[in-house]
C-alpha cells in the first residue's frame, strides 16, 4: 500500500500523471517570451512572502482553487515534531479528516532511499483497517515544514494524486535537504529550520469532487464495461479517427437498428453485403463485449491494406462513402429509407433578379454539412456565412434568359434540416503561403441547443420545429501530421457525456465535452502572462490549444426518442448472435486442439473415390487441403496412441463399410519423387505413431490409402495378396521385386481424348508372369467397351516422365510392382484423329503429350477489358478460368479462349479478333497488350523474358490475363493506329476521353467522322471542331487536317472542341491573334488542367479581356478573382512570371512565343490518391 521504495519527490518539473489531459500541460509565458506584451523594464512587483502559521494566506498562494475542479472539502493539520533525531526510522502523524476520509502525514526523518534528504508524505489513514476495494479520494495537498519559532522560515511543496488502495501515500522522498535544514544558517534567515529538534509540518488538503470517476486516473486495470456500461474499439495503428465515428454512429440507435436491418442471414446475403455484415458483427460486440472490440474485421471488409490502416484518412469522404455504400444494401429492405430519413437535408441554390420577375434554382440533398472555422466564431457565423447573399451588378450582371443582364441576388439557403445532423468543422485548409495544409485552431464555439430556424427559406416547411440538441462532439487534438482522434458522445436523451478515447471509455463533464473543445487561446494569467499548452503528439507549444471539435452530431429535439431508442429496441438479427457465439466456441476448440497437439496427430487418407475423381499425376495431389476437392485426401486428427485396428474401424464407420472390407496401405516416396502404396499395414496392435515413426518419412506427414475389397463367393472378403512377413521398413527405393506368383496390385487411369480428361478407374491385381496385353479384358470389362477395342497403354514411371508399353512384354520385364500406374486410351486412326481436331482444335491426341500438359497446366483467369462485340448470354460468364500450359503458343492461347467464349455467347468468337493484355502484380489494372510474335508461350506471356523459377517479382500478375474482342482482326489492326482523343463539350471544365482506331496510312482528316460516331456529335458542328496537341500541361500547336496518323506521337495529348465564335471571326489579316494559356501553380512548372487556346484582342485593356477569360474558362465570381495572370517567357517551365495588371494591355505584353499563364491552385490535387486510399469495396 505504501509507496516507500520509490523516489516521489515532486519539484517544478515533476508530472505524477499518467493521463494525458489535452486541456492541461499548460506552461507559463514569462515576461523574457517574446510574445510578452509587458514593457521589460516594468516587471510584476513579487508578493509579499506569506508566514507559515497565516494558513489561509498559504494556501491562497501556494495551493490557490482551480476553476476547473469542484471541491468537496478541505482541511488544514498541523503536527509539532519534537525529539527529531530519536525517532523511528518510520513515523506517523496523528490522524486527521477530510471529506470524510482519515488522512495522516507520513514522516522519515532519515530519509526514504534517499540518506541526504527527509522525506515527507501524506497517506490515507485508515492503518489496519483496509478501506474498500474501490476506495479513492482526489486530493490536491501541499506539505509545510517550517520552524514554530519563527513562522517566515519554512520549505514547502505541492502535488496532487488519486489515493487508492493500491496507492495509498503520496509526496516528496527528497522534501528537503538534511544539511539545510539543521545548518545554523536557513536560506539567509540567522537560525535553523530545524531548531532544538522540533520542527512544524502543516498538512494542507483540499479533496475534489470526480463526477467523472476518473479524475488523475492512472487506467490500470480499468475496465470501461463496469465502469460505463460500455467498452471501446481498438486502434490498429492509425485508426482512431474510424473509431470515433463508428463510436459516433452505433450510439445513433436508429442508425444502428437501420444497420440491423440488412439481411445477412445467408451466406449469398452475407456475400453480397460482406462490409455491412462486418458492421453488424461490429455493433453487436459492442454491445455484448466485456472488452474493447476490434475493427480488423470491418476495414478488412472495406478491402484496406496496411496503407490505408496507417494514414489517417478524411472523416468526411469516409462517412460518405460509408453511407453510400449501405445506402445501396438497404435497397430492398425494410431499413430502405432509414438512412435518408435521418441523415439527408435539402438547399437550394439561387439566382434571383432584383429588377425582373426571374429566378433560376436548384434543390439537392445533402448528408452533412461543411463549416468555415476560419474568420468565423461560432456555429452560428459559420451558418450565416453559409447563407450569404452575393449581388451580381456592375460587370458582373447575371445574363436571364429573355431579360439581358440584369442585377441579381445569388445564394444558398436551407429547404429542410435531416433528423441527425453532421457539422464538419473545415478545422483543416490549404495555406497557400506556407503552400500546404495546416491545422486552424481558433475558437470556435457551438451550442448544447441549437436553432436552425433562421437558415431556413422564408417558404420551407417549419411543421416541425429545428431545435437541435447536442449528440457529439468529435475531436482532433494535434496538428495536420501528428494526433489523435477521440469523442464525446452522449447515448440516451437525458443522459451524460461520455468520453470514447480508442479502447477506453469514460465518463465526462459537460465542460468537458464543449468548453474544453472550442479551441482558442489558452486563458492569461495576469501576472506571467499568456499561457501556453503543449500539444501532446507532436511535444511542441503553443499559445492555442490544440485539441478542438471537428465534427459536431446534433439531434432534432422532437425526433430524440425515436433517434435514441431504448436498448431493448436495437436488438441485432437472431442469426448474428448465435452465428458469434459459434465462432467463440469453435475458438475456444482450437485453443483447446493445440493446448493438446502433442497427443495428436495427422493422418492423410486416401481412398478408392479420391483416385477417380483425381485429374492430375501421381495416385492424389496429397498437398490440397480444398473441401470442394472430392480428390483431396481426408485429414483426420487421431490420438497418436490409436491402435491400426481401431484406425481400421474408424475408417470403416467413416465409409459406412464393413472394417473386414477395408485395409490400408502404407504411402512411401519413391526415389523417383513421386507417392504409391508399398505394402498393406494389417498390425492391429500396433499404433498410428508407431507405424508412423516406421513406415512414413517425417516431412511428408503420415499417409494411408484405403484398399476396399469385393465379397467372394462364398460372402467374405479376401485380399488377393497377404502380407506373410513384417518388413523391417519402408521400401523408400522402390525395389521390392515381387515373387513370379504374388498378384500386384495396378492402378489403371484413363485418357478421354474428347473430353481432354485424366481420370483414375480404380485399380486391379495381375500377376508378374501376365503379359501387358492381358490387362485389356480387364481395362475394356472395368469401362464396359465391346471386345475388340485397340487401346494405347502407358506407364506413369513419374511426372514428367510416361513411357508406351509394349503388349507382349510381361509385366515383370516392363519392370511393374505394387503402386504402379498404367494409363490407357482408346487408339485413335487418322480419321477418328482429325475429327477431334475438327471438334476442338486444341485437343492433344496422345496421353504422353497429355502428361506433359499437366506438367506444365496453368490455371489463368480471363477478365474483360472491354465489353464491346461481347455478347455473352450470361454476364457472370464474361470471366471465366481455363487451363493452359506453359509450352502452347499464342495461337493456341487465342484458339481456346475462343473456344470457351463461343460456348457462352451468341456468336462464334475467331480466335483472329481475340487481343489480350496483362495485368498490373499491384493494382491489378491493364499493364501491357500482348504482341502475337514468334516463340511466344504461355510462360513468356504470363513470367516475362526469363519465365518462371527466377528470384524476381515479374511486374505482371501470373495467373490473369485480360482480353478484349475487336471488330477486326489482330492483322487488321496493326496496320492501323490508336489515336487518343479527349473531347471538350463544354469548354475546359468537361473532359470525355476516346479511342479512335485510325488507319495508320490516313491523315487526320479521318479522325473527326470517328470521333463523331463515338461521341455522337451532331453533323451541324463538324465544320467548327479543332484539334490541338498539349504536352506537359501546354498547347504544343494545332493539327491541320493533312496531319499524317503515322507522325502522330503518343506521348503527346490531343484535344478536340468548338471553336468559340470570337475566333471564328479571325481573318488572317487581323492584328487579333490566337494565344496559347496554360494553368499552373505557384510556378509555371507546376502545371495542372486543361491548356486551353483563346484570342488576343489587339489593344484590349486586360479589365476586358479577364472577361472574356472569365467565359471561355467558365470560371466566375470569387473563384475567378483568385486567378493571377502572367506572360510566361516562350512557354517555359522554368520561366519566371510576368504578372499582368488590370489596366496593362495584353497585345503589348504577349510575344509571339510566349504563353498566358493562370496561377491558380490545383483543385484536383490529390483526388487520385485520395481515391486510392480510402475506399470501401
Amino acid at each position: 500500500m505504501d509507496q516507500i521504495g520509490s523516489d516521489m519527490q515532486l519539484d517544478s518539473d515533476y508530472d505524477e500523471k499518467t493521463y494525458v489531459n489535452d486541456t492541461e500541460s499548460v506552461a507559463l509565458i514569462t515576461n523574457d517570451d517574446a510574445d510578452s506584451m509587458l514593457d521589460e523594464s516594468l516587471p510584476p512587483a513579487e508578493p509579499a512572502k506569506p508566514m507559515a502559521d497565516d494558513h489561509e494566506a498559504m494556501k491562497e498562494r501556494f495551493l490557490p482553487a482551480s476553476p476547473d475542479y469542484e471541491t468537496e472539502a478541505e482541511a488544514i493539520f498541523t503536527w509539532d515534531i519534537t525529539d527529531w533525531r530519536s525517532l523511528p526510522k518510520r513515523t506517523h502523524g496523528p490522524t486527521f479528516n477530510c471529506a470524510g476520509h482519515p488522512w495522516r502525514v507520513l514522516f522519515f526523518p532519515a530519509g526514504n532511499a534517499a540518506s541526504e534528504s527527509v522525506s515527507f508524505y501524506l497517506e490515507q489513514g485508515f492503518g489496519d483497517e483496509k478501506p474498500a476495494e474501490d476506495w479513492y479520494a482526489c486530493a490536491q495537498f501541499m506539505l509545510v515544514l517550517s520552524n514554530p519559532n519563527d513562522p517566515s522560515i519554512y520549505i514547502h511543496h505541492e502535488a496532487n494524486h488519486r489515493f487508492t488502495l493500491e496507492e495509498g501515500d503520496w509526496g516528496f522522498t527528497r522534501f528537503a535537504d538534511k544539511n539545510k535544514i539543521f545548518a545554523a544558517s536557513y536560506d539567509g534567515a540567522d537560525r535553523p529550520l530545524v531548531e532544538g529538534d522540533t520542527a512544524r509540518v502543516t498538512a494542507y488538503i483540499r479533496v475534489l469532487k470526480d463526477p467523472t470517476g476518473v479524475l488523475w486516473h492512472n487506467f490500470v486495470n480499468y475496465d470501461s464495461k463496469k465502469e460505463t456500461g460500455m467498452v471501446g474499439l481498438r486502434n490498429q495503428g492509425a485508426t482512431c479517427y474510424l473509431n470515433s465515428l463508428l463510436q459516433s454512429l452505433y450510439l445513433t440507435g436508429a442508425f444502428r437498428k437501420a444497420v440491423y436491418q440488412i439481411p445477412t442471414s445467408t451466406e449469398q446475403e452475407r456475400t453480397n453485403s460482406t462490409s455491412a455484415y462486418a458492421l453488424q458483427r461490429l455493433f453487436y460486440r459492442l454491445q455484448a463485449d466485456q472488452v474493447a472490440v476490434s475493427t480488423q474485421e470491418l476495414t478488412h471488409s472495406f478491402g484496406w491494406e496496411s496503407r490505408q490502416i496507417f494514414e489517417q484518412q478524411d472523416v468526411q469522404e469516409l462517412s460518405r462513402i460509408l453511407m453510400e455504400k449501405l445506402e445501396t444494401h438497404m435497397k430492398g429492405t425494410e431499413a430502405e429509407k432509414a438512412l435518408p430519413d435521418m441523415f439527408v437535408g435539402k438547399m437550394k441554390t439561387y439566382l434571383k433578379c432584383i429588377n425582373v420577375d426571374y429566378e433560376s434554382s436548384r434543390t439537392e440533398e445533402y448528408w452533412d454539412l461543411q463549416l468555415n472555422v476560419s474568420g468565423c466564431k461560432s456555429v452560428d457565423e459559420s451558418f450565416r456565412d453559409y447563407i450569404q447573399v452575393e449581388t451580381l451588378e456592375g460587370d458582373n450582371k447575371y445574363a436571364a434568359e429573355g431579360y439581358g443582364l440584369q442585377e441579381a441576388k445569388k445564394g444558398v439557403i436551407f429547404e429542410s434540416f435531416p433528423n441527425v445532423l453532421h457539422l464538419q468543422l473545415k478545422r483543416f485548409e490549404y495555406d497557400f503561403q506556407r503552400d500546404a495544409m495546416m491545422k486552424v485552431n481558433d475558437r470556435y464555439e457551438f451550442p448544447d441547443v441549437l436553432d436552425c430556424t433562421p437558415y431556413l427559406d422564408e417558404t420551407a416547411d417549419k411543421s416541425e420545429p429545428c431545435i437541435y440538441h447536442l449528440h457529439g462532439v468529435l475531436v482532433h487534438s494535434g496538428d495536420l501530421n501528428a494526433g489523435h482522434y477521440y469523442a464525446f458522445l452522449k447515448p440516451s436523451k437525458d443522459g451524460d457525456f461520455f468520453r470514447f478515447d480508442d479502447d477506453r471509455v469514460t465518463r465526462a463533464t459537460k465542460r468537458e465535452a464543449i468548453d474544453d473543445n472550442f479551441g482558442g487561446d489558452y486563458a492569461t494569467n495576469g501576472i506571467n502572462g499568456a499561457a501556453k499548452g503543449q500539444n501532446p503528439y507532436t511535444r511542441q507549444w503553443s499559445t492555442k490549444r490544440s485539441n478542438n471539435a471537428y465534427m459536431l452530431v446534433y439531434i432534432r429535439a422532437s425526433q430524440l426518442d425515436r433517434i435514441l431508442p431504448p436498448e431493448d429496441q436495437m436488438q441485432p438479427p437472431e442469426h448474428l448472435p448465435i452465428r458469434i457465439q459459434e465462432e467463440r466456441v469453435a475458438a475456444e476448440r482450437r485453443r483447446k486442439e493445440r493446448e493438446e497437439a502433442h497427443l495428436y496427430m495427422n493422418v492423410y487418407v486416401a481412398t478408392e473415390a479420391s483416385y477417380r475423381a483425381y485429374e492430375g499425376t501421381d495416385i492424389i495431389n496429397w498437398t490440397s487441403e480444398s473441401e470442394t476437392d472430392l480428390s483431396a485426401p481426408k485429414i483426420y486428427r487421431l490420438l497418436r496412441s490409436m491402435t491400426v485396428a481401431d484406425f481400421t474401424a474408424f475408417l470403416a464407420q467413416e465409409q459406412n463399410a464393413d472394417a473386414k472390407s477395408i485395409r490400408p496401405w502404407i504411402m512411401v516416396n519413391r526415389q523417383n519423387g513421386t507417392v504409391r502404396p508399398d505394402h498393406p499395414l494389417p498390425w492391429a496392435d500396433m499404433t498410428l505413431q508407431e507405424a508412423a515413426d516406421k513406415f512414413s518419412t517425417r516431412n511428408s506427414g503420415f499417409r494411408i490409402f484405403v484398399e476396399a475389397a469385393e465379397k467372394g463367393e462364398e460372402g467374405d472378403y479376401t485380399w488377393p495378396n497377404e502380407v506373410v512377413s513384417t518388413p523391417s521398413s519402408p521400401n523408400m527405393q522402390g525395389v521390392r521385386q515381387p515373387s513370379s506368383t504374388q498378384p500386384m496390385i495396378i492402378f489403371l487411369k484413363y485418357f478421354d481424348v474428347e473430353r481432354q480428361t485424366l481420370r483414375g478407374v480404380g485399380h486391379v491385381y495381375m500377376s508378374p508372369s501376365d503379359r501387358v496385353q492381358d490387362l485389356a479384358p480387364k481395362i475394356l470389362d472395368r469401362m464396359g467397351w465391346e471386345v475388340g477395342v485397340l487401346l494405347d497403354l502407358y506407364e506413369e514411371i513419374k511426372q514428367t516422365y510416361v513411357e508406351q508399353m509394349k503388349p507382349k512384354l510381361t509385366l515383370a520385364a516392363s519392370e511393374i510392382q505394387d503402386g504402379d500406374i498404367i494409363c490407357f486410351q482408346r487408339h485413335l486412326n487418322e480419321d477418328e484423329a482429325k475429327a477431334v481436331r475438327q471438334t476442338t482444335p486444341s485437343a492433344v491426341l496422345t496421353a504422353k503429350e497429355f502428361y506433359d500438359f499437366l506438367i506444365n497446366r496453368v490455371y489463368v483467369k480471363f477478365v474483360p477489358k472491354a465489353t464491346q462485340n461481347l455478347s455473352v448470354r450470361n454476364d457472370d460468364d464474361q470471366a471465366f478460368s481455363i487451363s493452359l500450359s506453359r509450352k502452347d503458343t499464342y495461337d493456341t492461347l487465342a484458339t481456346k479462349v475462343a473456344e470457351q467464349l463461343t460456348l457462352v455467347s451468341e456468336h462464334a468468337v475467331e480466335p483472329s479478333h481475340l487481343r489480350f493484355t496483362t495485368a498490373n502484380v499491384q493494382s491489378g489494372k491493364p499493364r501491357t497488350i500482348v504482341k502475337p510474335q514468334q516463340g511466344t508461350t504461355i510462360l513468356s506471356i504470363l513470367f516475362g523474358a526469363a519465365g518462371a523459377g527466377y528470384s524476381y517479382q515479374p511486374a505482371q500478375q501470373t495467373d490473369s490475363l485480360f482480353y478484349e474482342v475487336l471488330e477486326m482482326s489482330l492483322k487488321d489492326l496493326e496496320q492501323r493506329k490508336t489515336v487518343k482523343i479527349i473531347w471538350l463539350p463544354e469548354g475546359i471544365t468537361k473532359e470525355e476521353p476516346y479511342d479512335v482506331l485510325v488507319p495508320k496510312s490516313a491523315q487526320f482528316t479521318e479522325v473527326l467522322p470517328l470521333l463523331q460516331k463515338r461521341a455522337n456529335l451532331p453533323d451541324e458542328i463538324l465544320d467548327s471542331i479543332r484539334f490541338y496537341e498539349a504536352h506537359s500541361g501546354k498547347v504544343y500547336k494545332v493539327l491541320p487536317p493533312t496531319t499524317p496518323i503515322v507522325s502522330l506521337n503518343e506521348f503527346l495529348t490531343i484535344y478536340a472542341e468548338r471553336i468559340p465564335e470570337e475566333e471564328a471571326t479571325l481573318t488572317p489579316d487581323s492584328k487579333d491573334r490566337l494565344v496559347w494559356c496554360f494553368h499552373f501553380e505557384k510556378e509555371p512548372s507546376k502545371h495542372h488542367s486543361v491548356p486551353f487556346i483563346f484570342a488576343m484582342k489587339e489593344g484590349e485593356v486586360f479589365s476586358e479581356t479577364k472577361e472574356r477569360l472569365s467565359k471561355r474558362i467558365g470560371i466566375k465570381g470569387k473563384g475567378f478573382e483568385k486567378i493571377r495572370f502572367a506572360v510566361v517567357k516562350g512557354g517555359q517551365a522554368y520561366s519566371r512570371p510576368v504578372w499582368i495588371e488590370d489596366e496593362d494591355v495584353l497585345s503589348d505584353k504577349l510575344g509571339p512565343d510566349d504563353h498566358l499563364g493562370l496561377e491558380e491552385p490545383n483543385r484536383q490535387r490529390n483526388q487520385w490518391n485520395k481515391y486510392e486510399s480510402l475506399n470501401i469495396r
